[in-house]
């Protein structure tokens, strides 16, 4: 996954009861057949881009995948920003509580799920700046061994859902027979911890998962698939400032009469998948919220000399909300079934998703029976009716549901471990139904 630039509560009920909710969320259960809809939460987003948490669109994901997990020398599992993660008081956050509790953005999160009962935080490790410390961690059993036990301590301490490994990429053969050896002791490791504390619980385990053949030629899915809950397909980055030429970031298909603009495509890599071994029912057809810029261009598989100042000073990313240009035309190309925009005066081409892309592949998701969706990330994305997030969620037909877990007797953290109950009084009635008790 695209790591970004490091720039970058309390819900508000209208029907409640004077009582906190239950935290007990335990044992296995049943998951009501639904797709998913999983939207990628930065820790950075609170800087640069000033994103706040009560804008994540709860009624329309399925799941937070939070962004990233730092990994030490030794295998260790750690936060990348304590300030951000568990330091910063947000919303109505008061830090002269007493004991050792968790602030900022992972107490955010763990009061949308109690409001939430059917939304899960995942913790994503890794991502595109911390994924080449995977290799010698993941090469030797005891630093393996203390990834997995760190990993698991993480996500529990901080009241999450399940772990999502960005690991970019575990391409040669060495490499993928240790990823294989680190899938399946994480799986271990989250069901040990369910069996001795949360009853059984399912804590899922993803993995972000590379759309280019050259980054999963040597991937043995079947192996890896044996551990995972879901693949999050990165179908994008196709195209960018590292080619000779423009192109497609994100297309589906290939266009025959023009290769240059179309590199690589969604459907080659679902193919590709599922020919080895992956049930389609598994992967997540990743979406990007923001676009890929070019200057000076012709046009689609053209020379281009540059590219322009991006948001954030980010070169050559446009996030969603910022798109299209003014004074550009906005075009679909119906062979790859993709959106880019061109400025004549400027011969500035921009390739992005918008809603007409986004409907495409919300029916390519349901044609192929796929898992669902996945967005990177929620900075990018417009609020209302052109919320790409909200757009899916409403033309996939229902979201996945099981309970998420509120449980987690050992955690450090002393407000999670008791369950926000001095932090959180009231909870949506509509809402109450669906508690484990």
């Amino acid at each position: 996954m695209l790591l970004l630039t490091l720039v970058a509560v309390f819900v508000t009920v209208t029907r409640v009861v004077a009582v906190a909710p239950s935290v007990r969320s335990c044992g296995s259960s049943t998951v009501k057949q639904g797709h998913r809809n999983i939207l990628y939460v930065t820790n950075w987003g609170i800087y640069g881009a000033g994103y706040n948490p009560d804008n994540i669109p709860v009624e329309d994901i399925s799941h937070v995948l939070y962004a990233f997990a730092d990994i030490q020398p030794n295998g260790t599992v750690v936060s990348s920003d304590p300030w951000a993660d568990t330091g910063k008081p947000l919303g109505n956050d008061s830090a002269n509580e007493p004991g050792n509790n968790a602030y900022g953005l992972i107490k955010q999160l763990y009061l949308k799920k109690m409001a939430n009962r059917n939304m899960k935080v995942i913790l994503s490790i890794g991502g595109y700046s911390f994924s080449p410390k995977f290799a010698p961690v993941a090469a030797d059993d005891a630093r393996r061994a203390n990834f997995v036990s760190s990993a698991v301590k993480l996500v529990t301490d901080w009241g999450m859902d399940g772990i999502d490994l960005d690991w970019e990429y575990p391409n040669t053969t060495e490499t993928n027979v240790n990823c294989v050896k680190m899938l399946t002791e994480l799986r271990k490791g989250l069901d040990d911890y369910s069996a001795k504390h949360a009853e059984g619980y399912h804590f899922a385990l993803g993995f972000a998962a590379p759309a280019g053949p050259q980054n999963y030629r040597a991937f043995n899915l079947k192996a890896m698939d044996e551990s995972l809950d879901f693949w999050s397909l990165m179908a994008f980055d196709f195209a960018g400032p590292w080619d000779n030429t423009t192109g497609h970031q994100s297309n589906v298909f290939g266009n025959k009469a023009n290769l240059m603009s179309t590199k690589a495509s969604i459907d080659r890599a679902i193919k590709d998948y599922a020919n080895g071994g992956v049930a389609p029912r598994k992967i997540n057809l990743g979406i990007p919220l923001y676009g890929r810029a070019f200057s000076k261009t012709r046009g689609l598989g053209e020379p281009y000399c540059g590219v322009p100042n991006g948001t954030l000073g980010q070169p050559g990313i446009l996030l969603y909300k910022d798109l299209p240009r003014p004074r550009s035309k906005v075009l679909f190309d119906n062979e790859a079934k993709a959106t880019y925009s061109y400025d004549n005066t400027t011969g500035e081409l921009v390739s992005f998703d918008n809603m007409k892309s986004a409907k495409y592949k919300q029916a390519y998701i349901k044609k192929k029976e796929l898992g669902g969706a996945m967005f990177w990330e929620a900075t990018g994305d417009k609020i209302g009716r052109e919320s790409l997030v909200r757009k899916m969620a409403a033309g996939l037909g229902g979201l996945e549901k099981s309970p998420n877990l509120l449980s987690y007797p050992v955690s450090q953290y002393d407000n999670i471990r008791n369950g926000m109950k001095s932090n959180f009084t009231s909870i949506p009635e509509t809402n109450r139904s669906s508690e484990r008790r």
